[in-house]
């Protein structure tokens, strides 16, 4: 079986695979996860030039499609019919249109459709979309209930099966706690760590005050903040200043390298996050790799991925938060319970193997239904 991995959205002009792959770490990951399950895959990636590279068993594509959008279905279609691809993944939902011209060239190669937080089309244009989305023969999504507004809208056929799949995986390791804390400096009892945004969506203020409640039980507790984009920065440090709860007991850390995301977690006793809503929280699933206690919102793709891990809090809900805090503190689950649950359900081998069925699926329907 050959699985060609479609990435629509253009890399940069005059970037070389080898930096699109640097700066999208995910396009290789959910490749050579995929491949990791004995999965033969290519990558086509839509770009300003044409380049080929193989790397880790994925071989990649970049396509020149510096044309219009019918053309560059045209083109897309005769690369993957020159390597003979079987099944076609395409990452995102937005792509729709140029899915839909690459199957009118191709029309027996079953198409699977990949959430990447996207968003129901607009209901005048509805109709269009379910047009182009009939060509997929399913979709697949961090949480089935993901799935559900554009089940809802009608946008996908009802033959379409919808997978639950990570939407990718992680390679932070547990490493050594002890180290870890030498070179962060990270203390507390507990250590907890925030790594996300500060902004609405992340909900920083409710965290907050979750803190300072858990903190009236919990006096050695230590948070610490890591973050790229702060809307919310001052917001963040009026409520730090202001509360003696607070004062001395969170760190803003800023924006920190990736390698030392993994030291931070490695530091932490648990892991905690106030999102609202996520597609797959690739925060969450590192901090699992690192076998960090998630004390995470309940929303779907967190239910998804922690499973009875940790604790789930109702969103906004500070009290739920701190019971929660002190609670995982007390009835701390060990770092190697959390990798166990990690490996058996969103490692690479483990997410691999759900990719290789879904595929299989979709491949065996399509041959039984083929004239």
């Amino acid at each position: 079986m050959h699985v060609a991995q479609i990435n629509f959205l253009p890399s940069p002009k005059g970037q070389r695979l080898a930096e699109t792959l640097e700066q999208w770490p995910s396009l290789a990951d959910i490749a050579e996860l995929v491949a990791g399950s004995g999965t033969r895959v290519s990558v086509v990636q839509v770009a300003a030039h044409a380049e080929r590279l193989t790397r880790a068993g994925v071989d990649y594509h970049a396509i020149d499609c510096t044309c219009d959008r019918g053309h560059r279905g045209k083109r897309v279609a005769g690369l993957l019919d020159e390597i003979q691809a079987d099944v076609l993944h395409v990452h995102g939902l937005g792509f729709a249109e140029d899915i839909y011209t690459v199957s009118q060239h191709l029309p027996r190669r079953p198409v699977l459709l990949q959430d990447h937080a996207d968003r129901v089309p607009g209901y005048w244009h509805r109709r269009q979309w379910r047009r182009w989305y009939a060509v997929a023969s399913g979709v697949a999504f961090t949480a089935p209930v993901l799935a559900q507004p554009f089940v809802r809208a009608g946008m996908f056929a009802p033959s379409a099966r919808v997978f639950a799949i990570p939407e990718s995986s992680c390679r932070f390791t547990p490493g050594s706690r002890a180290e870890a804390c030498a070179e962060t400096g990270l203390n507390g009892s507990p250590s907890v760590l925030w790594v996300g945004h500060l902004s609405e969506g992340k909900d920083p203020l409710t965290v907050l005050d979750g803190i300072a409640l858990a903190a009236e039980r919990l006096p050695g507790l230590q948070l610490w903040c890591a973050f790229a984009t702060s809307p919310l920065l001052g917001a963040v440090q009026r409520r730090i200043a202001t509360d003696p709860r607070l004062a001395g007991r969170v760190h803003l850390l800023g924006k920190v390298a990736h390698a030392r995301v993994e030291s931070l977690m490695r530091a932490s006793d648990l892991f905690v996050s106030g999102s609202l809503a996520e597609s797959c929280s690739y925060a969450v699933l590192e901090a699992m790799a690192c076998g960090v206690t998630p004390v995470i919102t309940d929303i779907p793709s967190h239910r998804a991925l922690a499973s009875g891990i940790g604790a789930l809090w109702p969103c906004g809900d500070a009290h739920a938060l701190a019971e929660a805090l002190v609670r995982m503190a007390a009835d701390h689950t060990s770092s190697e319970q959390v990798r166990a649950h990690f490996d058996a359900n969103l490692s690479f081998a483990a997410v691999g193997r759900q990719w290789k069925s879904a595929y299989a699926q979709l491949l065996d329907h399509q041959y039984r239904v083929a004239p």
